[in-house]
């Protein structure tokens, strides 16, 4: 299987200060691939400048074999959806304004863009008589289901998830999670998924990615990880978050 998105030897320094160190990534088409590791890592750092919103200092990223440049960006941002923590929704629009968003823009019909609504309510399980609220009046849990949706309007080709679940409580946590894993294999979606919580990149990982310091530090399964660490921050990580089950 191809990869959808290739990094080589892309890095990043912010002011001096090294956020991205060399680094050689591929994301499998069809796969869910989790960016895990400690705040400050750089994490965050590769799903921007996937999605251009931060440009590299040296290196390249290939979309679908198609290296981005600043040329080329805006239309492949139209095939990648992004969701950020708390949902990143714009607090003067209606939940149906959120989403709707970027057709609107592009011109789309609103007999395409209603039945592409119904279609993402029904698939995230968000009442459609809640579209008319505004963010305020939803719950976090409810702006995460919108906020998934205005990402998946266009049928992105690759969605990019940077912890969208870390403002949560635990019960809308879990709710969300399942509803989550359900949704990607049925789309059978090609996704990044950055988070912090070994737990839940194990719950939603077919490959997991190991950060530190600006760097990969291993790539694998969470039995890789545990059996055969490639330092010992592998794992001083892995120890650091007790409770967790490895399988």
């Amino acid at each position: 299987m191809s990869a959808l998105v290739k990094l080589a030897d892309v890095s990043k320094r912010y002011a001096g200060a090294q956020a991205l160190h060399s680094t050689n990534l591929s994301i499998e088409r069809g796969k869910t691939t989790l960016l895990i590791g400690p705040s400050g890592c750089g994490k965050s750092t590769l799903l921007r400048l996937m999605i251009g919103l931060i440009a590299p200092d040296s290196g390249t990223i290939a979309f679908n074999d198609l290296t981005i440049t600043p040329t080329n960006i805006d239309s492949l941002r139209r095939r990648i959806g992004y969701v950020i923590q708390e949902g990143g929704l714009f607090p003067h629009l209606t939940a149906r304004a959120n989403v709707l968003l970027m057709a609107r823009y592009l011109g789309k019909s609103q007999e395409e863009m209603q039945s592409r609504l119904m279609e993402l309510c029904e698939l995230t399980r968000f009442s459609d008589t809640l579209l008319s609220r505004y963010p305020v009046e939803l719950s976090g849990g409810q702006r995460q289901r919108v906020s998934l949706m205005r990402a998946l309007m266009l049928s992105p080709e690759l969605l990019l998830l940077d912890e969208p679940l870390g403002a949560l409580d635990p019960l809308v946590r879990a709710s969300l999670q399942k509803d989550l894993k359900e949704i990607f294999a049925r789309l059978q979606q090609t996704v990044l998924f950055v988070t912090h919580d070994l737990g839940e990149a194990i719950y939603f990982g077919d490959e997991i990615v190991l950060m530190n310091e600006g760097r990969i530090v291993q790539k694998g399964s969470a039995s890789d990880l545990r059996e055969k660490p490639a330092e010992p921050f592998v794992s001083e990580f892995i120890n650091a978050q007790r409770g967790v089950v490895l399988t």
